[in-house]
């Protein structure tokens, strides 16, 4: 009986220090990290597309926070930005960092492709614009209509030859919409350091 108490008491005694070490202690220190200056809140239209990034769950095969390793390769080599800090989530709640990396990184998505036309098409048929992908079609967030029935207000998609069903054009619904202005929204590029931050380092 004694040796179970030790055990007992030894598991959480360890487990409290874990616990401490790993999420206390980091968060006390991040916990009133200030936003970057060039940081800005979300619209509420970006805010919306992010609830249907997290409702579909793009964050489970997208991080959103660049590897200085990357299997190997540093995602700045590759062109992805600099790795994160934590005042880039400032305004994230809950942070979508992810944990798999089963399609690219998208922490910087919206410098390495601002077009809203890209955007849309590859929602729409993955592999239309980045062929071997095994992203799936959300196609759902998007309707095929007669030409003569499209209103003045809807978007219509350009999309490739022969990726149209036959005599229609597909419309985007708002949830594409506005998930397109969310992913366009994350461009992480100005300074990690204000320039208060730089004069006193120097």
């Amino acid at each position: 009986m004694e040796n179970e108490l030790k055990l007992i008491v030894g598991s959480m005694v360890t487990l409290s220090l874990a616990t401490a070490a790993m999420i206390v202690v980091p968060f006390l220190q991040l916990k009133d990290e200030p936003a970057p200056d060039g940081l800005s809140p979300y619209t509420s239209q970006e805010l919306r597309g992010r609830a249907v990034y997290r409702g579909n769950g793009c964050i489970t095969c997208h991080t959103q926070q660049p590897s200085t390793t990357g299997a190997g390769v540093a995602d700045a080599s590759r062109g992805w930005g600099r790795a994160s800090v934590a005042g880039d989530y400032h305004y994230d709640d809950p942070p979508l960092l992810g944990t798999m990396r089963t399609g690219p990184d998208l922490f910087n998505i919206g410098v390495r492709q601002p077009s809203q036309d890209w955007h849309l098409g590859h929602l729409y048929d993955p592999r239309a614009y980045s062929p071997g992908s095994n992203m799936p079609p959300y196609r759902f967030l998007f309707e095929a209509k007669d030409p003569d029935q499209v209103q003045p207000n809807e978007r219509v998609v350009s999309l490739p030859p022969d990726v149209a069903p036959a005599g229609k054009v597909v419309v985007a619904l708002p949830e594409a919409l506005d998930l397109v202005v969310y992913l366009q929204s994350l461009k992480r590029v100005y300074p990690i350091l204000s320039a208060n931050a730089v004069e006193r380092e120097e």
